[in-house]
């Protein structure tokens, strides 16, 4: 896989025109990479694309793949920020996640990462898990806090019908937490995470300052980037680009010079309701004008009774430049988006 990475690296080395600021290693177990892997690939990149000097470069890392020796690795092949899968200290819970690590490996992981020299670390943390109670989570929330990370990322537990989880709830094994309980769980943290220093910066995302993940606000405010490997999406401001998820079909294809991606151009509806989704989800909300230049309308107008009705539910503020999303409206980020959506 890493060869055919390398080569679709090579391949594509035209698809982005500025200097790459961000690269990031996901969706899968990066953290397993051999150092000799790791090396190659960022040999590549830097053979084939303008990298900035100041770039910011996160791999994300299973706690009980961070030995010394790993995190050593990782941070001597250029990797200046780490994405930590702690999603809880309950190591019971871990263990009915079907996770690999304990709570112990979790902070053993954070300190190891410690020692080798990074400074840029994020930690990952999940709330609603069936039977963990409030008083756990915020357990959970204050172990976190007190190692001190520069960044953490909150994510609520969901149940899909084609997942061990999902098949648990059809047997009555498991019952998902009530809205109202997950609702309490995360503004709870909200509340907990700010008093403690975080900025939330986005629905799911908080930093101490200047410790936003650079890679995540580029893709929150539309700036093109190129995803690389199986099932990888890529962004041009007019196209979206989606490699075959199959990883067979994705090597086979690759190496036989076949197509292994498919294209979808942008209407300028999509753009804006792309941009409705994914700017309302930052502390810098949506920026009206953006809007009102895209489809030349007048936003607020248009939704004029809607953005009333939903700044007396307390779901919004509003002000000359932006629509911006208070806590509560933070929990049905992606409700209020379709509501605001623009039809084709």
């Amino acid at each position: 896989m890493v060869d055919a990475i390398i080569l679709e690296l090579k391949e594509r080395e035209d698809y982005l025109e500025e200097p790459v600021k961000t690269i990031y290693f996901g969706g899968g177990t990066p953290s397993l990479l051999k150092e000799v892997q790791l090396k190659k690939i960022m040999a590549s990149l830097q053979d084939h694309y303008e990298i900035d000097n100041e770039a910011e470069i996160t791999l994300e890392a299973n706690p009980e793949d961070l030995t010394l020796d790993q995190a050593n690795s990782i941070f001597d092949n250029g990797i200046n920020r780490l994405s930590i899968g702690i999603q809880t200290f309950n190591s019971e819970k871990l263990n009915w996640m079907n996770r690999a690590h304990n709570s112990n490996q979790s902070i053993s992981a954070y300190e190891n990462a410690r020692k080798v020299g990074f400074k840029n670390i994020s930690l990952d943390l999940i709330y609603a898990i069936p039977d963990h109670n409030r008083k756990e989570w915020e357990t959970d929330l204050a172990t976190l806090s007190d190692l001190e990370p520069e960044h953490i990322s909150l994510y609520g537990l969901t149940i899909e019908d084609k997942t061990v989880f999902g098949k648990w709830e059809r047997e009555q094994k498991l019952i998902e937490v009530p809205e109202d309980e997950a609702a309490k769980q995360y503004l709870f943290a909200i509340d907990f995470l700010t008093s403690n220093g975080f900025i939330q910066y986005e629905v799911s995302n908080f930093g101490k300052a200047g410790f936003s993940s650079r890679h995540n606000n580029a893709y929150w405010n539309g700036v093109p980037y190129l995803g690389v490997g199986p099932g990888a999406h890529s962004f041009n401001s007019t196209s979206r680009r989606f490699n075959m998820r199959n990883n067979a079909q994705y090597l086979r294809a690759l190496h036989k010079n076949e197509p292994y991606s498919e294209t979808e151009t942008l209407s300028k509806v999509q753009l804006v309701n792309e941009k409705i989704l994914t700017q309302l989800r930052t502390n810098q909300g949506l920026l009206i004008e953006e809007i009102d230049q895209g489809l030349l309308i007048n936003f607020m107008a248009h939704h004029d009774a809607l953005i009333r009705e939903m700044v007396s539910q307390n779901l919004v503020e509003i002000d000359n430049k932006h629509i911006r999303l208070k806590p509560h409206g933070f929990l049905v980020a992606d409700e209020i988006a379709l509501r605001l959506f623009f039809p084709e």
